[in-house]
């Protein structure tokens, strides 16, 4: 134990892994709530299309000289509007629309980037994530909006969950359907921009799907479902975290193979519960 404390210690003696730290608990909570209402409705790619908005909004922001949150932010809220208004019209069908948006988003930023800077490193921490990417003014910005995603869906929890289980009695009962599904749509962009700077823009969409599908194993309640995706979700990034940094291996990998080995379990216990109900019956 006494060892385990020293690892401990020395790590938040760093100020950036204090700053990863701090930012990825809130990210990984956001991530876990909406993606349980994204897995449901079967929107879960819509966090991998949008980081690839992400990620050709970041490449605009290079050669502008702008820093890349106010840049990002709006232009992948937008994106996310824009999905859920292609999906309502039924011009491009879900998965094509986000198959559609995000290959154009990356080649443009990939064009973009090749004309300008090259592919050079913060290209690469971009994709792949660096929690020495986050500065001081983006720690603030994100922990500001981290908390402002959790309190909107704490807020609608209620709509949230209606909207997400039977959009078309929801709609009947008089909740305004397109305003919740905007919401998520806007809350989920947030969280992908935020969580981009750490995990990076190939992999922020498994802090998303993961802890969700993860959950889905044992629980089967909403409510049940959401507690067990938040806990699995910082368990994972926290785990994920002290890993980078004892193996000197990137951020975001780690934190995704921990979700995986968390998957797993849970999918273990799952499937020896079905066993032992059988059993007694």
């Amino acid at each position: 134990m006494g060892a385990v404390f020293s690892t401990l210690a020395e790590m938040f003696s760093y100020a950036f892994l204090v700053r990863a730290f701090i930012v990825g608990a809130l990210v990984s909570v956001c991530a876990a709530l909406l993606g349980v209402s994204l897995v449901l409705k079967r929107y879960s790619m819509i966090g991998d299309g949008l980081s690839h908005v992400g990620f050709g909004a970041l490449a605009l922001a290079t050669p502008l000289n702008a820093a890349p949150l106010t840049v990002c932010i709006p232009i992948v809220v937008g994106a996310a509007f824009l999905l859920l208004r292609l999906g309502e019209k039924s011009l491009i069908r879900g998965d094509a629309a986000i198959a559609l948006i995000s290959t154009s988003s990356l080649s443009l930023g990939v064009i973009i980037i090749s004309q300008t800077t090259g592919m050079n490193t913060d290209v690469c921490n971009y994709l792949f994530g660096s929690i020495l990417a986050m500065s001081k003014s983006d720690v603030y910005l994100s922990i500001s909006l981290s908390i402002s995603v959790l309190v909107l869906f704490v807020l609608f929890y209620h709509k949230l969950f209606a909207v997400t289980f039977d959009e078309s009695f929801a709609s009947a009962s008089g909740i305004k359907a397109g305003l919740y599904n905007m919401l998520i749509a806007c809350l989920t962009a947030i969280t992908i921009v935020l969580g981009m700077r750490m995990m990076g823009a190939v992999l922020i969409s498994a802090l998303i799907i993961f802890p969700a599908l993860t959950s889905m194993r044992v629980f089967k309640k909403f409510k049940s479902v959401s507690i067990s995706s938040v806990c699995v979700s910082m368990v994972c990034f926290f785990i994920g975290i002290a890993i980078s940094y004892l193996f000197a291996m990137p951020a975001g990998a780690s934190v995704v193979l921990v979700n995986i080995a968390g998957f797993l379990l849970f999918w273990l216990i799952s499937a020896a519960s079905k066993t032992a109900r059988v059993k007694t019956q």
